[in-house]
C-alpha cells in the first residue's frame, strides 16, 4: 500500500476543461448523425437534441440540421414511424408491457401523437391484456402476492407497465387476493411516481 491508500481503490482525477468543440458544417454533422443512428435507433427530437449540441447558435445552426435531417430522412435512416412500430413491438414481444406504458414512452421520446396513436392501435389492437399481463408477472417472475404490502406491490408492478386497473383487479381476484387489499389499487394509479417503469 501506497501512501494509506487500500489496494484496488480507485483515484479519482479531475477532468481537465476541453477545448469548445467547433461547431460542425453540414457534411461534418450528416457523419455525426450517421454515427449516433449507427449506434442505436433514435426519434428525430432525440437526434435534434444531439445535433444542436454541435452547431453554432441561431438560424446558421438551425438550417443545418434541417438540411441534415431532410438528408436523413430522404435516405431513410431517420423514420419516426418505423422507430414507433419497432419500439412497440419489441416493448410488447419482449418485455409485455401494456399499451399505456408504451405509449408513454413513445411520447416522451418526442414521437407525433398520430404516429402515436397509429401505432399503438395497430400493436395492441389484437392483444389479450390479460395474457401479456399475465406473460410480464411470469417474466418478471411475479408470484401471488401473500400479504397486502405484497399485493400493493404487484399492483404497482402492474400499473407501471401499462395494465389497465380492470385486468388487474381479474388477475388478483383469480388469485383469490382479499377485497381489502384490492381496495388499495383505487389509490395507486393517483400516487405520483408510481406509474415509473422498474
Amino acid at each position: 500500500m501506497f501512501g494509506g491508500r487500500k489496494s484496488g481503490a480507485r483515484v479519482a482525477f479531475a477532468k481537465k476543461p476541453g477545448k469548445p468543440r467547433a461547431p460542425l458544417n453540414e457534411a461534418g454533422l450528416y457523419d455525426y448523425a450517421l454515427k449516433a443512428l449507427g449506434r442505436h435507433m433514435r426519434t428525430e427530437a432525440e437526434l435534434r437534441r444531439l445535433m444542436h449540441q454541435r452547431v453554432e447558435r441561431g438560424e446558421g445552426g438551425e438550417a443545418v440540421i434541417a438540411a441534415v435531417l431532410a438528408r436523413l430522412k430522404e435516405y431513410g435512416y431517420l423514420d419516426d414511424k418505423s422507430y414507433a412500430e419497432t419500439f412497440a413491438r419489441l416493448r410488447q414481444e419482449n418485455e409485455k408491457l401494456g399499451a399505456r406504458t408504451v405509449r408513454q414512452k413513445l411520447q416522451q421520446k418526442g414521437v407525433a401523437s398520430a404516429i402515436v396513436d397509429d401505432t399503438i392501435e395497430a400493436r395492441y389492437a389484437g392483444t389479450d391484456e390479460e395474457t401479456l399481463a399475465r406473460q410480464y408477472l411470469e417474466r418478471k417472475r411475479i408470484r401471488k402476492p401473500e400479504d397486502e404490502k405484497a399485493t400493493a406491490r404487484v399492483m404497482r408492478r402492474l400499473v407501471s407497465a401499462g395494465f389497465s386497473t380492470g385486468i388487474i383487479y381479474k388477475i388478483l381476484r383469480q388469485w383469490d387476493v382479499p377485497d381489502e387489499a384490492l381496495s388499495a389499487l383505487d389509490n395507486i394509479s393517483s400516487e405520483p411516481g408510481d406509474l415509473l417503469p422498474d
